[in-house]
């Protein structure tokens, strides 16, 4: 390491901190300097605060993406290569892992690179991880794709845009992200997978990370920028949410969530199915615009027909397999935690809230995501009408001691309004 390198690092650092914009040369001197672990924590928490303080322009939120792609590995694929992301922050609401076998089915391929939970009970990584192994190298990603056209592995794994996994350390602690932040980290990551054609979904609501609609749209103008600039095809779904679209919280729950849609399952939770197939009929939409012979296809009715046909369940199993877990598993039968308890409503009348930041917290001390059992069955949903005493959620644990700490926890958070 030279001195030189990494005293250029400091002063482009420095330079930021009174509020000046960067050059590529200097951006990409601190992420060189952070990717290879010469930076230490504090003078790249120095970076992560000067950012947060001073946020970005367009061009350097450019020059960032781009220096973080340029100091780490890339997946390599040939043709169209779909991808989907959220920002995220939105508990039981496993999309992914809908979306994923339904692209994969209908043709194109999917190489999906998912986090673990960080602000969340589980993360898509962590739900696949109860039916598959989601750790695989580059390579192997490249050799599952290529042999059942998806995957939903782990991302963090990877080394892809490495930069970005010391300044997602560095800000843990702090749990604050900015925007910005969060814009770069997903712009780069899909840069370094060969991401050509994403669908961004971006849930708004008062409990969500994006709590109102003007970030969104910020979000959403700054996403489109960055993708101009790196070739990419992309489509922002701002969306409201209001409440968690499945009914299960946690790695198990959410699970079963899934394969009752991928199965159709009559008591399938219908918000789940119907958010997934907007998201992957309008990733389907833009992929077959630039496909020859199928522009103009109607993203939404082929997603439906993946679905219906159980063509989308059959691809599910063979990611299952080649990932290495078993696909003729049964998920209906997956217990979630032993310990459990019942929460009731102490009053009659409709369901007017639902609180994701409480629902995470209560998760958590449940056990989430590292007991998979662990978590929280929402069995009420917004708008619907209890009577005293009738169940409103259950939680469970594999641990009685978490379970009597998040009944005790529940009796001062209001996950539930009921008025």
């Amino acid at each position: 390491m030279s001195t030189h390198s990494k005293q250029q690092a400091v002063d482009a650092i420095k330079k930021k901190l009174t509020g000046k914009a960067l050059s590529y040369n200097e951006i990409f001197s601190i992420m060189d300097e952070i990717a290879n672990q010469r930076l230490g924590p504090v003078l790249t928490t120095y970076f992560a605060a000067a950012g947060f303080m001073e946020g970005f322009n367009d061009e350097e939120l450019y020059f960032l993406a781009k220096a973080m792609v340029d100091t780490g590995p890339r997946l390599h694929f040939n043709g169209v290569v779909a991808d989907k992301h959220s920002t995220g922050g939105v508990a039981g609401t496993r999309t992914t892992m809908i979306l994923v076998p339904i692209i994969a089915a209908a043709g194109f391929q999917i190489p999906k690179t998912s986090s673990r939970a960080i602000t969340s009970p589980a993360g898509t990584a962590d739900t696949m991880e109860v039916v598959a192994p989601v750790t695989f190298s580059p390579k192997q990603i490249e050799a599952l794709v290529a042999r059942v056209g998806g995957c939903i592995v782990w991302g963090g794994h990877l080394g892809l845009a490495p930069a970005d996994d010391v300044i997602i350390q560095v800000e843990e602690p702090l749990a604050f992200e900015s925007f910005d932040k969060i814009i770069v980290s997903i712009m780069a990551k899909k840069v370094a997978s060969g991401a050509t054609h994403v669908v961004f979904d971006v849930p708004v609501g008062p409990t969500m990370k994006i709590s109102h609609f003007k970030d969104a749209e910020v979000i959403a103008r700054k996403f489109t920028f960055l993708a101009d600039k790196f070739d990419m095809k992309v489509i922002v779904d701002i969306n409201e949410a209001l409440e968690n679209a499945g009914r299960g919280i946690g790695p198990v729950l959410e699970t079963r969530d899934v394969f009752a849609v991928l199965g159709q399952d009559p008591d399938r939770p219908l918000a789940l199915e119907a958010k997934a197939l907007r998201l992957a009929g309008k990733l389907l939409s833009l992929c077959f615009a630039d496909t020859k012979g199928k522009e103009g296809m109607d993203g939404e009715k082929v997603a439906r027909e993946m679905l219906a046909s159980g063509q989308a369940m059959k691809k599910m199993r063979e990611i299952i397999k080649v990932q290495g877990g078993d696909p003729d598993v049964d998920v209906a039968r997956m217990q979630p935690g032993k310990f459990r308890h019942e929460i009731k409503s102490l009053r009659s009348g409709r369901v007017v809230r639902i609180d994701n930041r409480e629902i995470t917290v209560v998760c958590r001390i449940l056990g989430c995501p590292t007991d998979k059992r662990a978590g929280m069955y929402l069995n009420r949903k917004l708008e619907e009408t209890v009577d005293k005493g009738d169940i409103l959620c259950t939680i469970y644990s594999s641990d009685k001691w978490r379970l009597a700490e998040a009944v005790e926890t529940m009796k001062n958070v209001r996950v539930y309004s009921v008025e």
